[in-house]
Order: C-alpha cells, then sequence, then structure tokens
C-alpha cells in the first residue's frame, strides 16, 4: 500500500511547520524524510499516525482517503503501525506480550513467529529491562509489525542505541522490513541512516521537501549543495566563478574542475566530494596549502591543510601518498569534480 501526502501544510500557531508537501512513499518502499531538528519531519509523521489533525491537504492510502481536515480518525483507526525512538514496550508485560499487543490473532505459536524473524526466539517470557537496546528495538519492531498495518512509520528508532550497534541493527530492519514486503516512511536527521536504510529520501528543510529520489538520484543530481553534501566526505566551501578560474580561500581552481554547467560570474557554494583532489609538492608554486594533520580512517585518510590565514580545509583520500605534516603542498581538484551552485 502507497502512502501519499497531497499538499499538506501546518502551523503551530503563527510559526509554519510544513508548508505544500506533496509526497508520495510508494508500496513496499522504504522512504526517509532526513532533515535537522525542526524542519518538519516529526510532524508529518505524527500527521500521518493521526498523532496531530490534518489542518490542510490530503493523507490517502492506496488513492482512498485516510485523512484530511475534515475527518481526522484516531491512531486506532488508521492502518498505520508506528514505532517510536525509544521503543515504547510495556514494562509490566514480558517480551511476548508487548509483540502480542496489537494482534489481531494472540496465538502463542504466532507471537513466537514473530521473535523468529527479529531474532529473539526463545525470548518471550523476558521483561524489556532484561534486554538489551537492541534487543528492545527488535521487539518494539516486532510489535510493530505483527499488528499487520499497511504502513508502518517508524520516528528515529535506533538513535537510542550506540552507533556500532546502531549500523547492525539498521541493516538488520532492512532486510526484515523488506522481506515482509512493508510500506515504511521512516524520520532521520543522520545522512548515513538514511543512506543505510532506504529505497528513496525526502530531503527536507524549514517545513519543506527540497529533494526527492533514490540515494543514486540524489548523488548524480543533487538540486543543493546541501543536498549533496549528505554524502559521506562531501563538504561545502564559499566560491566566486571569475573569467580566471574558481576563485576559493585555497587558491584559484580551473573552470573545468567544475562538473555541468559552469554558474554564471559571482559567488557560489562549491560541493566537494571525497577523493576529488590531487595533492603534489609545492615547488614554488604561488597558491599553496600547508598539511597540519593526517587523520587515518582505516582504508582512506583524512588530510587537513590550512591557508596563510590558518583557515582549514580537509580533503578525503583513499590511498594518499606519504605526505609530511607541516610541508606546503597544491591542492586543486580534479576536472569535472565539483559541482557550483549560485548562492540563495
Amino acid at each position: 500500500m502507497s502512502l501519499e501526502f497531497r499538499h499538506i501544510a501546518h502551523s503551530y500557531g503563527s510559526n509554519r511547520a510544513l508548508d505544500e508537501i506533496n509526497l508520495v512513499a510508494p508500496e513496499g518502499e522504504i522512504t526517509c524524510l532526513l532533515g535537522s531538528s525542526g524542519c518538519g519531519k516529526s510532524t508529518l509523521l505524527n500527521l500521518a499516525a493521526g498523532l496531530l489533525p490534518v489542518q490542510v491537504g490530503e493523507i490517502l492510502i492506496d488513492d482512498s482517503l485516510m485523512a484530511d481536515s475534515g475527518s481526522n480518525p484516531p491512531p486506532e483507526d488508521r492502518p498505520v503501525g508506528m514505532m517510536f525512538q525509544d521503543g515504547a514496550l510495556f514494562p509490566h508485560m514480558n517480551v511476548a506480550e508487548n509483540v502480542a499487543f496489537g494482534m489481531a490473532q494472540r496465538s502463542a505459536a504466532d507471537v513466537e513467529a514473530w521473535l523468529d524473524h527479529v531474532g529473539l526466539g526463545g525470548l518471550g517470557t523476558r521483561y524489556p529491562h532484561e534486554l538489551s537496546g537492541g534487543q528492545q528495538q527488535r521487539v518494539a519492531l516486532a510489535r510493530a509489525m505483527a499488528a499487520e498495518p499497511k504502513v508502518l512509520l517508524m520516528d528515529e528508532p535506533f538513535a537510542s542505541v550506540d552507533i556500532v550497534l546502531r549500523r547492525t541493527l539498521r541493516r538488520e530492519c532492512r532486510a526484515i522490513l523488506r522481506t515482509r514486503g512493508a510500506t515504511v516512511v521512516l524520520v532521520t536527521h543522520d545522512p548515513e541512516e538514511a543512506l543505510d536504510i532506504s529505497d528513496r529520501i525526502a530531503v527536507m528543510e524549514a517545513g519543506q521537501i527540497v529533494q526527492y529520489g533514490t540515494p543514486a538520484e540524489l548523488y548524480a543530481a543533487p538540486k543543493s549543495a546541501r543536498v549533496g553534501s549528505i554524502f559521506h566526505g562531501a563538504q561545502i566551501i564559499d566560491g566566486v566563478i571569475a573569467e580566471t578560474g574558481v576563485e576559493t580561500q585555497f587558491g584559484v581552481w580551473d573552470l573545468a574542475s567544475v562538473a555541468g554547467d559552469v554558474p554564471a560570474a559571482g559567488a557560489c557554494d562549491l560541493l566537494l566530494r571525497k577523493g576529488s583532489f590531487d595533492v603534489t609538492p609545492a615547488a614554488g608554486a604561488a597558491s599553496v596549502l600547508t598539511l597540519r594533520d593526517i587523520r587515518h580512517q582505516g582504508a582512506s585518510s583524512q588530510l587537513v591543510f590550512a591557508n596563510r590565514k590558518g583557515v582549514e580545509f580537509a580533503v578525503d583520500r583513499e590511498t594518499p601518498d606519504p605526505l609530511e605534516v607541516g610541508k606546503d603542498y597544491v591542492v586543486a581538484p580534479s576536472v569535472g569534480s565539483i559541482l557550483a551552485f549560485p548562492k540563495r
């Protein structure tokens, strides 16, 4: 079942939290709402769950109206499930009772089958406080899906567990959700998480969706530097497009380094991607940077350079040549390796 938002707007008093949201979360896919705190992503999720009333617009499931300003059924009357950040398990119920809570048919065999799905078979008699954080989130996922909702809504479901467990848990979660063919809308502020678990990403800023697409589409053709910066190793710096090249604090770069159409002359945001820079010894060059630090990150390293004013600039390289901290180097982007966007 697909979930669709049409012309959604929402305000808290005089504060406009959402403005003209149009979005379709396709059947059987995981759609992420990605953005910083206050961008409106949780408000949109809560509107779908029935935790907030629809003020403007419509919410549909498979082209059938679920809610609008004139009809706001309560959460229990909507064909959606909700999984919260902290799992929200009932502490007085054991694991099996928590999973059975939302099920229409509560047979012990069905409950155990759901626990098997999330890798917790045989733990039905334990209580939430006897489980690790990751196990609690698995129970919450089993409970949410055991109710067999047409759409599953997830509000930062992995934020309360440590980063190593979070990576494992979300990949396990993706496998389970894909196996069950669930339609999922997940809220996160973590770009790594969105890229790791989602089929599609809606990037939100200030109550609007600024771009929506697959991770591959967002990488290949970001509509802004901010959208492009969600990918690991990307960074944004100021630049000026001039006849002589791209002027930056770190040197003047050849216009050929800009991919696609070069914006008209003037101030711009430059999106720099991992591995897009060449580093060579200074050898008397006019525009040089000093290598301040090398941060080893396994198969790659982050090189931290500084200009003569002490402004730092990081370059990620997969296989860096031996470099010496304190020495001067020429750092320049390779041909077609950066994206330039006019300043907004």
